[in-house]
């Protein structure tokens, strides 16, 4: 059993590290507070399947209260979405969407074909193949989070795929669809909820079928995700967001609490922590968290977040901290360090890493051009954020010549052979066969 330093017990949760004590330990796990919704999404997702549109609109109404007879947003709506957009509010998200687009375009350029010849005569490659169509799911939330389309829709334009396919809320503010637009969306469709990932899955009588569907949403968008997946991929299933910071006694109370209640007025179930060495630091965060609680326009919710989930823990020393870290693997992993690009390189659990009290998380939520689409839940222990790669297929290939059969065909041979696969044996030995029959 571990306590924490005020003597509570530490929630099994939590890993049985010797060497970290927690001056807050979170009330609730990661999974407590969600409703059974699996029966629901799945009742949805074979009524779109079966009846197509009818089954969108019915959704709409049941769920957004929505009386849309038609989804598709046309040219005319988008360019007024655009007009009604406020200079400034369309030059930000230009500015967001030039950034993505050019770390994109980087990303992408380190994706190469190959074609390599790994003994006489076996040739062996690969291709980067864009997708042919995705589906973006751009969420409506409590407010218009205007980074959503950006980050989804400018990757896959710059992978080239050959057609996007966004869909958000029926009741997204206008600004949502404009952010679609320019962000490059080819069809914008008014459906949300389960009933559009299963639209975008299964294709209905107006939205295709797509081959992949990426974008956060609310569990019932995140369980549909989990429902389709296999004949249509998916970019990840994602939780309530997260933040981390580490620091060791270098850090500032002040800089490290704003930025654990700028993601916490996110949702209630937000989890925010810090990690650190400095016990005196850990509990000048905690003040410091009281404290801007007081004044923050956000505060009911931030408040919750950091009530239920919110967690302070004190490592006996770097190498603890950075053990307990790779275990949380944090979403959002901020290293607040008196050498943070050295300290950064020691860690490799994280969706995305703030290398620097400079590099904030709100930076990379909105417009500096990382992803802002990131795994939660400890998945960053396999996987990475969304990404331009997420949007292609590395397909490999394969030719012979001559001497490269007589090289691989005898040893297939014999394998398939020892397997009891006659098929393949025969398959592996004609060729064989035909080169000596002609000289070969």
């Amino acid at each position: 059993m571990l306590l924490n330093m005020k003597g509570q017990t530490v929630p099994t949760s939590q890993p049985p590290v010797d060497c970290v004590t927690w001056l807050r330990a979170p009330r609730l796990s990661s999974e407590s507070g969600t409703s059974d919704i699996q029966n629901t999404v799945s009742d949805v997702l074979s009524d779109v399947k079966a009846r197509g549109d009818a089954a969108v609109a019915d959704f709409a109404a049941r769920f957004d209260k929505s009386e849309l007879t038609a989804f598709e947003v046309t040219e005319a709506e988008r360019e007024e979405a655009l007009k009604t957009l406020d200079s400034q509010t369309r030059a930000d998200t230009e500015f967001a969407i030039a950034n993505v687009t050019k770390f994109s375009e980087a990303q992408l350029a380190t994706m190469l074909p190959l074609e390599v010849e790994i003994r006489e005569g076996v040739h062996l490659g690969h291709r980067i193949i864009p997708l042919e169509r995705v589906g973006c799911y751009v969420p409506g939330g409590r407010y218009p989070l205007l980074s959503a389309p950006v980050m989804t829709i400018v990757p896959a334009k710059v992978a080239g795929v050959d057609e996007i396919i966004a869909c958000l809320p029926p009741n997204a503010h206008p600004a949502m669809i404009a952010g679609c637009h320019l962000s490059g969306a080819d069809r914008i469709f008014r459906i949300g909820g389960a009933q559009a990932i299963a639209a975008m899955a299964y294709g209905t009588e107006t939205v295709p079928a797509v081959n992949k569907i990426v974008g956060p949403g609310n569990a019932f968008v995140n369980e549909a995700k989990r429902q389709v997946f296999g004949p249509i991929g998916i970019d990840q299933l994602a939780g309530p967001s997260e933040i981390y910071t580490l620091a060791d006694s270098t850090g500032d109370a002040a800089m490290i609490a704003t930025d654990l209640l700028a993601q916490a007025e996110h949702d209630v179930r937000t989890r925010v922590g810090l990690i650190t060495t400095d016990a005196a630091l850990a509990e000048r965060v905690e003040a410091e968290v009281a404290r801007q609680l007081e004044e923050l326009a956000t505060a009911d919710t931030a408040r919750q977040a950091w009530d239920d989930y919110g967690e302070i823990a004190v490592c006996a020393d770097e190498a603890a901290m950075i053990a307990y870290s790779d275990y949380i693997a944090a979403e959002h992993l901020q290293v607040h360090t008196a050498d943070p690009k050295a300290f950064a390189l020691k860690l490799r659990n994280y969706g995305s890493l703030f290398i620097g009290e400079m590099a904030s998380v709100v930076y990379s939520d909105k417009c500096c051009g990382t992803n802002h689409t990131l795994p939660t839940m400890a998945a960053g222990r396999y996987t990475g954020g969304l990404w331009v790669g997420a949007y292609v297929k590395v397909a490999t290939h394969q030719w012979m010549e001559p001497e490269g059969v007589r090289q691989v065909a005898p040893p297939a041979v014999r394998q398939s052979a020892s397997e009891g696969l006659d098929g393949h044996r025969r398959a592996a030995q004609l060729r064989l066969d035909r080169l000596q029959a002609s000289g070969g």
